[in-house]
Parts: structure tokens; sequence; C-alpha cells
């Protein structure tokens, strides 16, 4: 885009993505205008104050996807907008009203808040893998023409349904809208991600990726046929996009194939502590994994930093250091497999679950 898109605007900010995110943007000197439900809030925005350069090309700006025109003073005099924030409340009770419709409007209004501001050359939008592969008959490999069977998550009504059907459908409305107002967009599409983080509280996607250590059943379905990136790829991928001039349409952004076996074997390697199952009721041994294809975005450049080990052990290891999974050394003197792992799944889950309904993520 020019050395001169150097003023942004990035949604959702104090989250997974979002955070980091601006701490890349930052490294390349960027001005960032970080947008937060509540900028007084302290614990939520606390590691976004304290990053690299934040002091002098770090603002927030107080917006809500459900409050309309909430994001257009931020976005005025930005050059780009990343726009990162979601609902994201798999408890939900009325998930139409506090998940799926403030995500349809939430970008709607971003993008007419863009058309007022005029200074807007490019918005980049994280959409999810939920947009392109949620249907009842996997297919052996996804790309960018792929969206999900809404007929389907609808009837099924699985973990995380709702995610799927906002994403989707914001992802939709917002090509819709880009087409009729000429709107230079960009949809970033990522698998389940995973990695290092900055924020206080455990990532979302990260209760999902982690779930064989802490025994959360109701995941497995989703890491069953997985398929993953690392966060850190994922920010300079939205970077990338964002800053070349021939990026267009949509890019998956997906690194590497894994299925709930391959995964299993992987951390009961690094952390046999935490006993991992290594088999699962209902799950075929010999289940074949489900290809994510990134051709599109590789082939105009972008390269894949990091390999599976480097994404968990990351998240593990943060995990670990913010108290938010037990270190091995807290783990109690159980000796049944089972047991062990339904205490750790009670420590977590006592500070991650249930989701606070204000949490931002991506995936």
């Amino acid at each position: 885009m020019g050395s001169e898109a150097k003023i942004v605007c990035v949604t959702g900010a104090s989250g997974f993505i979002g955070s980091w995110l601006i701490m890349r943007l930052l490294e390349q000197d960027y001005v960032v205008r970080a947008t937060v439900r509540d900028p007084e809030n302290v614990k939520k925005v606390k590691h976004l104050l304290e990053l690299p350069n934040a002091k002098t090309h770090l603002s927030l700006w107080k917006a809500d996807l459900s409050e309309e025109g909430s994001f257009d003073e931020a976005i005025q005099g930005c050059t780009g907008v990343f726009h990162v924030a979601t609902p994201m409340d798999f408890e939900s009770k009325d998930p139409e009203n506090e998940v799926i419709k403030p995500t349809i409007n939430g970008v709607l209004d971003i993008m007419k808040a863009c058309v007022k501001a005029k200074t807007v050359k490019r918005i980049v939008f994280t959409s999810s893998a939920g947009t392109v592969d949620v249907e009842e008959h996997k297919k052996p490999v996804y790309d960018e023409n792929c969206w999900s069977d809404l007929d389907f998550v609808q009837s099924v009504k699985m973990t995380g349904w709702m995610y799927f059907v906002s994403k989707t459908l914001a992802e939709q409305a917002a090509w819709k809208f880009a087409k009729e107002n000429n709107i230079d967009l960009i949809t970033i599409i990522p698998t389940l991600v995973v990695g290092p983080f900055i924020m206080s509280s455990m990532p979302p996607s990260l209760i999902t990726a982690l779930s064989l250590i802490t025994g959360n059943e109701s995941h497995y379905g989703i890491i069953k046929q997985g398929n993953y990136v690392h966060l850190d790829d994922l920010c300079i991928a939205h970077i990338f996009l964002f800053e070349n001039s021939k990026a267009e349409g949509r890019y998956i952004c997906s690194s590497h194939d894994a299925n709930i076996h391959d995964l299993a074997k992987l951390l009961k390697q690094k952390y046999p502590e935490y006993s991992v199952p290594t088999k699962f009721k209902d799950i075929d041994e010999n289940l074949t994994r489900v290809v994510f294809s990134s051709k599109k975005l590789t082939d105009m450049g972008f390269e894949f930093k990091y390999s599976l080990e480097d994404m968990f052990v990351g998240a593990v290891e943060t995990c670990r250091e913010k108290g938010l999974i037990p270190l091995s050394h807290q783990l109690p003197s159980i000796p049944d497999a089972d047991d062990k792992q339904a205490a750790i799944k009670l420590q977590v889950s006592e500070e991650v679950v249930p989701l606070p309904k204000d949490l931002p993520a991506i995936n």
C-alpha cells in the first residue's frame, strides 16, 4: 500500500489476534488506533500500553460492535482498517442477538465508517475457517471458493454453531457492501490459531486447541480433522496482504493439517505429565487429514515460519506462565490418568469458562 499507509485502525485490539497484530504493526512504525469496548479497563488494556512504541504510536479508542457509528471517530483519517473484533460466546442464551446480529451489523458499520472517512484505502477483515468447511461431509481439500453449509449448521447446532453462522453471514454481507460501495476489501481466513500470546486471559481458540490437555471433550470434534496456523504467521500475513497492492479477495491462512491422533501424539510426547488421551470414542483411528489450501497466499510470496510444535509449545508455555493451566509440579498425585485429567479440567474451567460475553476472538 506504500509508505504513506501508516495510520491504521485495529478493532478487537485487546484480544488474542488484535493485540499481537498491534505489536507487529508498532514494530513496523505504524501509528495504530486501537478500538476496545472500555479503554478505562486497565486489566484489559495494560498489555497494549506496555508494548514497545506504544507511548508514541498507539492510542486507545472506545467502540462497540453493537453501537452504530461508534467506530466513526477512530477510523476518520486512517488509511487502513484491520477488523479483527467479533463477539464470541459459545454459552450465549440468545445467540441471534448477542452473537450473530452484532457480528453482521458491526462489520457493516465499520465499512460505513470507512466510506465516511474517505481516507481508507483498504480493509482487512479477519474471517474464519468456520465460513469455509462446516458441512455434513468433509471435502479432502478446501480453498477460497468454499463456503460453509448454514442449513446444516443450524440443524445440528454443534459446539460453536453461532460463531460459524455469524462469521459466514458477516463475511458475505461485507463482500456485498464492498462491491456496492467500491471498497478495497481483503478477507483473511485463518484456521485454528495457536501460539504464544500477550493478553492476560485464556484465548478462546486455545480452549479448543488445548482441549486434549484440559479434557474439554466438547471441543474434540473441532480438532478431529484440524487445521492450524501460528498466531505470529497470521498477524504477519495480515500486514503482508494489507501492503501488497496485488492482493484481492479471500485468502486462507493455514500452515498445518493434523488430525486429533497426530495432535495427541505430539502433546503426549512433549507434555507426558498432562495425561493426554490417545483413544477417542467414535473417532476412527485411521482418520484422514483435511487440507486447507493456502496456495493463493503463498503464491503471492508469503512464507510460513512456524511448525506445529512451535505453535503448541508456545501456547502451553504461555498458559503455564500466566497460571492458566497448572505446571507439572502442581498436578495432583493421582495414579489414574482419567482422574488426573479431570483435576486439570476442573482447574482450567474454574478460571476460563464460561467465556465472558465481551471476549473478542477470531477464528
